[in-house]
């Protein structure tokens, strides 16, 4: 089960790498226009999945509490800011670095679990507005589907725009 999602955490992070590549060649205005999305811009967009990986590495800590290497890859994170609002070109530069480090800490944290840590209880507050504890696995797919998403989103305002952004092929690398 590891490796499955190992597999999935460094695709997850070559494709938020390669969508950096296709949103850094728009200027800043055109990743700041606010494209109707529930996060306005595409930058917007970009940010809600770095930051929401931030987030749910937090909600991991406890559930991996007994494993070193898995702790060390979230508080990797743990002091990463991610730019708010709208973003200068500086504020862009900032997100990519904060985007890649927090990708990193994710593999990291995924090569560091064990198919057991797959089991653990995590809490969550959110699922259906009540407070609910989830195996572990069970929000790693979360992750997954939460950043396809917002890459999807992405890739819709990018298709809308006739920018080529086919992103989605899994490398033979991660097999």
């Amino acid at each position: 089960m590891k490796e499955f999602f190992l597999t999935i955490a460094k695709y997850n992070e070559e494709t938020n790498k390669a969508v950096a590549g296709i949103l850094g060649k728009l200027s800043n205005d055109d990743r700041e226009k606010n494209r109707k999305s529930y996060y306005g811009s595409l930058s917007g967009l970009y940010r809600h999945v770095a930051g929401c990986t931030v987030y749910f590495l937090s909600l991991f800590k406890e559930a991996v509490s007994g494993n070193a290497e898995a702790v060390k890859a979230i508080e990797s994170v743990a002091k990463v800011e991610i730019p708010k609002g709208k973003l200068s070109e500086e504020q862009w530069k900032e997100l990519l670095a904060a985007s890649k480090k927090v990708d990193k800490a994710f593999v990291n944290f995924v090569a560091a679990i064990t198919d057991k840590d797959c089991e653990a209880p995590v809490k969550i507050d959110w699922f259906k507005g009540k407070p609910a504890t989830v195996p572990l696995r069970f929000m790693l797919q979360n992750h997954t589907v939460h950043n396809t998403h917002h890459r999807g989103q992405i890739s819709q305002i990018l298709d809308s725009l006739k920018i080529d952004n086919d992103y989605s092929g899994i490398s033979p690398k991660f097999i």
